[in-house]
């Protein structure tokens, strides 16, 4: 099902639609945006914005996550679902930070994949918003459905999709391309009820049940 020859046409029409794609997780600096990502796996922005509002005004940095109580952090972020894997990690990644990075978030693709709970997705989002820097693509599940079903990778294994997209798409425009893939997923390309009567590239899309 390659549909990359109509990759073009299809991107040119979801900038139409999507023209400032913009992340839907609150946060106000670099480390926020990072916890916030490691927090929105498995779990919708709405829900993780409830609990980053109460989490950031309990521990506004690296060094009040990196002392909290494990059994309070899990309190804090258990709707998130994951949440003991989700705290270890957010625990973990806060010492490390204030350890090997002089309490800064690190700002490179290596240093920050070294941290627990955080894979090239998440390093892409946050090198991206909060750095300036598109290294990638961020493939997240809305990415991985939407770019399956729209014919641009025949593959299932997040590292293979954005080898893919990266090929399409101009280094510039990869990061607004996963956040355009990303909102079309939540507001049309629905993994149990896809829209495909209002969806704007439902003509070029193979997989299109109209």
């Amino acid at each position: 099902m390659d549909n990359t020859e109509n990759f073009d046409q299809i991107w040119s029409i979801l900038k139409k639609e999507y023209p400032d794609p913009q992340p839907e997780l609150d946060y106000t600096n670099e480390f926020e945006l990072l916890i916030a990502t490691i927090l929105s796996a498995q779990c919708t922005d709405t829900q993780v914005n409830k609990v980053t509002a109460e989490l950031f005004s309990k521990y506004p940095d690296a060094g009040s996550l990196a002392d909290a109580d494990i059994t309070d952090l899990e309190k804090e972020i258990y709707s998130t679902g994951f949440y003991r894997a989700k705290s270890k990690n957010i625990k973990k990644t806060s010492q490390l930070i204030i350890s090997e990075f002089a309490g800064k978030v690190p700002d490179t693709m290596e240093d920050l994949t070294s941290l627990p709970g955080v894979a090239r997705k998440t390093a892409n989002i946050v090198l991206a918003r909060g750095f300036g820097k598109v290294e990638g693509i961020a493939v997240d599940t809305h990415v991985k459905r939407v770019s399956g079903k729209l014919g641009l990778t025949e593959n299932t294994d997040p590292k293979k999709i954005e080898k893919d997209l990266m090929k399409l798409a101009e280094q510039e425009e990869w990061d607004d391309l996963s956040m355009t893939l990303i909102l079309h997923g939540r507001r049309v390309c629905d993994a149990k009820k896809p829209k495909c009567g209002m969806c704007v590239v439902g003509d070029l899309c193979p997989s299109s049940i109209e």
